[in-house]
């Protein structure tokens, strides 16, 4: 019996073309964004892959008014394509007919439908993704996105195409309540919905809205609160280290949450090189980089060849250089 060439969990069935259930589904982060990736430049053309320029990852827990205060965030970033929400691309008619053929609509799905929607021309400007990432691969996607990014960045750079191909600013903006103001909201909210839609259905005016289990049912309330915490709530916070991160207290009233979106963007603003900047400096390397440099550089001038039994001492080698001094002088701030 010949021997099956081993595959990672679940890529045989994906390749067989069998339906991925949510056991079979692939967690590899590096190898769902590639095949992702691999598809849209095939689609498109690598010259096609330019990104908007600013990207800001909004996520928060449920009631914590993602919906109502993504308009202000739009206008204090200046940006004016309409957000991405990320539930509304699982319900387009191409996602539908795929729940439909009883498939899983698991993380290679919402990350290829998301790039396939943010590669669209009205936002290169700049756009809010409302919803994403939710998971620990969603989370990976968006640092693998960057690199990418930065790669095209690096390979058009002084090239006629360089200005399609910007330095990406990625921004991480958390709204955060605790779980009971959530779960008070969630249960107020089904209340206003459930008014509305009677009023609906008993004048015919305006439209039906959509009400969640969780907005009548306080347990399952206080399970989606918890859902977000221990999932999605870790995805975002995972991604603090490597982006500008926005946590905002959504607690309290409305107006003073507008104030700390406020504050917290105008310090992290402060923070950012212009980009005209950034292209000047980018070559220039990092203190770190200096310094692994010159260590490497003098441990290797430190070779002996050891005198004759009994000398005690060794004499330098013929081989020993010295290392040249850096020209570029930092400040250890710039090394952050």
């Amino acid at each position: 019996m010949s021997e099956e060439k081993s595959q990672p969990h679940g890529v045989a069935d994906v390749a067989a073309g069998r339906t991925a259930g949510p056991e079979l589904e692939i967690k590899d982060a590096p190898l769902i964004f590639e095949q992702v990736w691999n598809q849209l430049v095939q689609e498109r053309g690598l010259e096609g892959m330019a990104f908007p320029k600013e990207i800001m990852w909004l996520g928060g827990a449920p009631g914590s008014g993602k919906g109502t205060n993504t308009p202000f965030i739009l206008r204090e970033r200046g940006l004016t394509a309409p957000p991405i929400v990320v539930s509304d691309l699982l319900e387009t008619p191409a996602m539908r007919a795929l729940k439909d053929r009883g498939q899983f609509v698991g993380d290679r799905e919402v990350i290829q439908a998301l790039l396939r929607e943010v590669l669209e021309p009205q936002y290169q400007t700049g756009v809010v993704i409302d919803g994403f990432p939710r998971t620990g691969v969603q989370a990976e996607a968006v640092k693998l996105l960057h690199d990418q990014i930065m790669q095209l960045r690096a390979k058009y750079w002084g090239t006629p195409l360089g200005m399609r191909f910007r330095r990406p600013i990625f921004r991480i903006t958390v709204l955060f309540v605790g779980e009971q103001t959530s779960i008070e909201r969630q249960l107020r909210r089904g209340h206003e919905i459930l008014a509305h839609n009677e009023q609906v259905q008993r004048t015919g005016v305006g439209d039906l809205v959509q009400l969640r289990p969780t907005d009548v049912d306080e347990q399952l309330a206080r399970n989606r609160y918890r859902t977000f915490k221990e999932r999605t709530y870790e995805a975002l916070t995972s991604l603090r280290r490597h982006f500008h991160y926005h946590f905002i207290n959504a607690d309290a009233a409305l107006a003073d949450v507008e104030r700390s979106i406020i504050a917290e963007f105008q310090y992290q603003s402060s923070l950012e090189l212009g980009h005209q900047t950034y292209d000047i400096i980018h070559h220039i390397p990092l203190v770190s980089e200096v310094t692994r440099a010159r260590s490497w550089c003098a441990a290797s001038t430190r070779t002996s060849t050891p005198l004759p039994p009994g000398s005690g001492r060794s004499r330098p080698s013929s081989r020993t250089r010295s290392c040249p001094s850096s020209s570029v002088t930092l400040s250890p701030g710039d090394a952050s």
